[in-house]
């Protein structure tokens, strides 16, 4: 006879269905795990051994196979323990068979019997919900497999003894409920920063349309400082948004005790890391740090410390949205729809072109360092700014009064006509400017006489590619909607030109 219990595989965010199918056959003793699987899986024989031992139970001396169906998909993980205790008790008569076939099954297994918990709980529950299916998994997972919704039926136990006594009917398990974070640690305001009002107002301008930001400046000048505060003044995550990046943070382990957030995520990985690092991939085919970001931010400081192949690896996403992991045994693609802020020394000593400052290498060093950011990916920048140093005097001047929630009130409002006008127009998916191409940024930025002059003439004049004609309309709609205007006038294609424009020490590079 052979059981059989459903269990979870990941591809990206999606959840494959697999059968673990368990069978006692005659010849000699042996315990065997089959259907390619990791070495986290092979292991699993001695941990589901040890737990069944735990709560007096032995396995007969009989030849065991265990199949992870389909068997030409890798398997990967620990969380197929409890599926292989649950499939060999269903085998022994412990559980009735019936019993299982209504749910998924997740969790790693300690050598006492307990539970522990495990990545991917929230994915695998929708996985689990679009197949009819409820999800057992440990209890420390339960709350973030509550998230998938009320009417999917999750059992959390704490031990297999528990479970098993819950099928018996001498223990009840309650649903785990969901939880949000409690507790949002402050971010930092904008209303710390003296000085740099242009930059302010480009981040303003960036935090409202989704886009892309580069700050080439001196050491000191405030880069980091504005970038940090780029999400204190974005919008928090709607509903929908809230579980795209809570699966990819499940997938990832980073999500504590089960509590999702709403407020968007902020990542800013060192100079020093990989491509695998950035894009996702390893062992296990992880999501990188731009999948990590999505519908978050993605800070990219000392850009040209960065590694040139980890950079142009940047470019698909910026402009598809997506990742892609493509290996020989599988090809995996995480949503990685990120806002990519960026920061920069104008040269390798940081002080080329300030005042007094005379560098012994001269032009050559300012050109060498920022020759490592490639035309291509300068290009998919939609603002550019060159910030200046601040002098002390400007520090001892009283703090702004205007706060980041004063911004943010501004940005969630151009935001809000944003949603309003793309589902107007029958396009849902599209949330903010930085999304619209082709025919749709054409509907939306319908210029006048005047602005098709300037902006023809600016081409030609600043010889800009076709990619960075359409991100001035793109910039420009959202000056515009922060203005509460339908239409895109001349004064907000001017504002958006000047941020197309490269700073100076790029130019000459």
């Amino acid at each position: 006879m052979t059981s059989r219990v459903a269990t979870v595989a990941f591809q990206g965010v999606e959840g494959v269905l697999i059968d673990c199918q368990a069978q006692f056959t005659g010849g000699q003793a042996a315990f065997t795990v089959v259907g390619l699987p990791d070495k986290a899986v092979g292991e699993s024989r001695e941990r589901v051994r040890a737990a069944l031992h735990s709560i007096g139970l032995a396995l007969p001396g009989k030849r065991l196979v265990i199949n992870l169906s389909p068997a030409d998909l890798p398997k990967e993980g620990s969380h197929y323990d409890l599926p292989i205790a649950l499939a060999l008790l269903s085998a022994l008569g412990v559980i009735p068979p019936d019993f299982l076939q209504s749910y998924a099954v997740m969790g790693e297994l300690a050598l006492d019997g307990s539970l522990l918990p495990v990545s991917g709980a929230l994915p695998a529950a929708m996985t689990a919900h679009g197949h009819g299916l409820g999800l057992i998994c440990p209890k420390a997972s339960g709350a973030e497999a509550a998230w998938a919704g009320e009417t999917v039926d999750i059992l959390a136990p704490e031990t297999l003894i528990q479970l098993i006594n819950h099928v018996k009917g001498t223990q009840v398990l309650r649903r785990p409920e969901a939880r949000l974070q409690e507790k949002v640690p402050a971010l930092p305001d904008l209303s710390d920063i003296k000085g740099q009002e242009a930059a302010k107002r480009a981040l303003e301008v960036a935090a409202a349309g989704g886009h892309h930001m580069m700050m080439v400046g001196p050491p000191g000048a405030g880069k980091s400082m504005l970038a940090q505060r780029l999400p204190s003044i974005l919008p928090p995550m709607e509903a929908r948004e809230m579980l795209d990046v809570s699966m990819i943070a499940s997938l990832s382990g980073e999500l504590r005790d089960g509590q999702l957030s709403r407020a968007r995520p902020f990542r800013a990985p060192h100079h020093s890391a990989s491509m695998p690092a950035l894009v996702g991939g390893g062992l296990r085919a992880k999501p990188g740090e731009m999948a990590l970001a999505h519908h978050g931010v993605l800070f990219l400081d000392e850009l040209p410390e960065f590694g040139p192949r980890v950079l142009e690896s940047l470019r698909q996403p910026m402009e598809t949205g997506a990742t892609v992991v493509a290996r020989a045994n599988y090809h995996v693609t995480y949503p990685a729809r990120f806002q990519l802020v960026a920061a920069m020394n104008p040269c390798k000593c940081g002080m080329a072109g300030e005042p007094g400052h005379i560098c012994r290498q001269g032009p050559r060093c300012a050109a060498d360092y920022q020759g490592r950011i490639s035309g291509p990916l300068l290009d998919r920048m939609d603002i550019q700014i060159e910030l200046q140093s601040v002098k002390a005097s400007d520090l001892t001047l009283p703090a702004p009064k205007e706060t980041s929630a004063d911004v943010a009130g501004r940005v969630a409002a151009a935001r809000a006509r944003q949603a309003g006008r793309y589902q107007a127009m029958g396009l849902p998916e599209l949330r903010t400017n930085a999304e619209a191409d082709g025919k749709v940024l054409e509907e939306i930025v319908r210029l006048d006489a005047a602005g098709t002059a300037l902006i023809r003439d600016a081409a030609d004049a600043m010889n800009l590619s076709a990619r960075g004609y359409h991100r001035v309309l793109r910039v420009a709609r959202s000056i515009a909607d922060l203005d509460g205007r339908e239409a895109v006038a001349r004064i907000h294609l001017a504002e958006a030109l000047s941020y197309r424009q490269k700073p100076a020490l790029l130019r000459a590079a």
